[in-house]
């Protein structure tokens, strides 16, 4: 096609120009249309509010903050733990009490005791007439007689004669003659007494059971005129070697056998052994058997308790 068009968009201004009249001649045919009355109804209108004012916002408490403290250790959590009774005590056993003593010393001073033995005799004006040979004494070991060697002249017509104890006086602190012979007051006893009586002087001292134990050698005389105690020869008896030990005089027993008196100590060799040995020049320990441990207390019986126990449970039966 000559022109500026083409056919294309002829066609679309052919349609434009329809459709617009097309528009045009509906209006033409209806005639102009008046839009319906409606009634109105007035609402009215509230005045706008005054704007909210915007609400501060409120202030937040804020908590002091303190400063920070170490942190403790923490102490471990000790469980509790089941609490068991503590034992019973036990109250130790005693020790067990010291073996009981052999023997019992006592010590007699020289000055307290003199030795009868060969002791110098005087008279009362300080003359020396002899020399004690032996002590003679009763079943109850008291002194009867004391047997002095009147001493002659020159060793010739020295006698043994028995005097009353009674008629001498003692004193053993004396340098000079320790016996004093009061026989004017109280003359010679010559006369035998038909008592059992035992001269002491190496008489054999004995065991209850009859075994030997020394022989006298010596009697320990005290200001009193009492025998304090007794020298005895333990050679070849006890030990093989030579000694000589102080016994108690109230230590010792006169029995009597056969008509004879002999005397008796209780002493093992054990006690013996145990005895310091008598010296002159020493101390005198004069020695006692110990006496027998106290026997301890029988106990309550108790077979009383126990029938009482049966007899009850019978009965409950």
């Amino acid at each position: 096609m000559s022109g500026g068009f083409s056919r294309p968009a002829w066609r679309l201004l052919i349609l434009a120009v329809f459709a617009l009249f097309a528009l045009s001649g509906c209006s033409l045919l209806w005639g102009p249309q008046q839009a319906p009355i409606v009634d109105a109804t007035v609402m009215p209108v509230e005045p706008a509010s005054a704007p909210v004012a915007a609400s501060e916002p409120e202030p937040v408490e804020t908590e002091a903050v303190e400063p920070e403290q170490p942190r403790r250790p923490k102490k471990p959590v000790v469980k509790p733990h089941k609490v068991e009774p503590p034992p019973p005590v036990v109250a130790p056993a005693p020790p067990p009490p010291p073996p009981p003593p052999l023997i019992v010393l006592r010590t007699i001073e020289r000055s307290e005791a003199r030795a009868l033995l060969d002791s110098e005799v005087q008279k009362a004006d300080g003359k020396v007439v002899g020399r004690a040979v032996d002590l003679i004494a009763d079943a109850g070991g008291k002194p009867r007689e004391m047997v002095v060697n009147l001493q002659g002249f020159l060793g010739v017509g020295d006698r043994k004669v028995n005097f009353p104890w009674s008629a001498f006086r003692f004193t053993p602190t004396a340098k000079a003659a320790p016996i004093t012979l009061n026989a004017a007051a109280i003359p010679p006893n010559t006369a035998k007494s038909a008592a059992v009586q035992l001269p002491l002087i190496d008489a054999t001292v004995e065991r209850s059971n009859g075994a030997k134990i020394g022989r006298v050698i010596d009697v320990l005389i005290d200001a009193n005129a009492q025998p304090q105690a007794v020298v005895l020869d333990v050679n070849g008896i006890v030990s093989t070697e030579r000694r000589t030990i102080a016994a108690n005089w109230s230590a010792l027993r006169f029995v009597t056998k056969d008509k004879e008196l002999h005397p008796q100590i209780d002493l093992t060799d054990a006690q013996i052994n145990a005895t310091p040995p008598y010296a002159n020049d020493k101390p005198i320990r004069a020695v006692s058997p110990a006496p027998p441990p106290a026997a301890a207390p029988a106990p309550a019986a108790a077979a009383p308790a126990t029938v009482s126990a049966v007899s009850n449970a019978r009965a409950a039966r």
